[in-house]
């Protein structure tokens, strides 16, 4: 765990996979929300509040491809689409679920009267 941690710090910035933690503090709400919409990334992002109104205009702004309302950030169901956003995954499509289905799925339309 690294506390203090500047947001313009290399390790604010990058996507690390491991077990790190980086502390940076904020002034308020908005300010969090600047900082972490302030990288390059956009995996996961989750948001720990009892305001359902703070829950929701988080859902709608942050840049991330998984959303978690007072849940950790890790950790996926198998059956719903996941990916990143901005640099974060492939960035191009959501290959688990429906989504995957749909993705590897060719239609062909037949016309057939006997």
């Amino acid at each position: 765990m690294f506390a203090d941690v500047d947001p313009e710090m290399t390790l604010a910035q990058e996507e690390v996979f491991g077990p790190v933690l980086a502390v940076i503090p904020v002034a308020d709400y908005e300010e969090a929300l600047s900082v972490a919409n302030g990288v390059e990334f956009g995996l996961s992002a989750s948001i720990v509040t009892d305001d359902h109104t703070e829950a929701n205009h988080f859902a709608d702004e942050i840049e991330a491809g998984v959303v978690k309302i007072n849940e950790k950030t890790t950790g996926l169901e198998l059956h719903v689409p996941f990916g990143g956003l901005k640099n974060s995954s492939s960035n191009t499509y959501r290959e688990q679920g429906d989504a995957g289905l749909e993705f590897f799925t060719t239609t062909k339309t037949v016309y057939d009267n006997y």
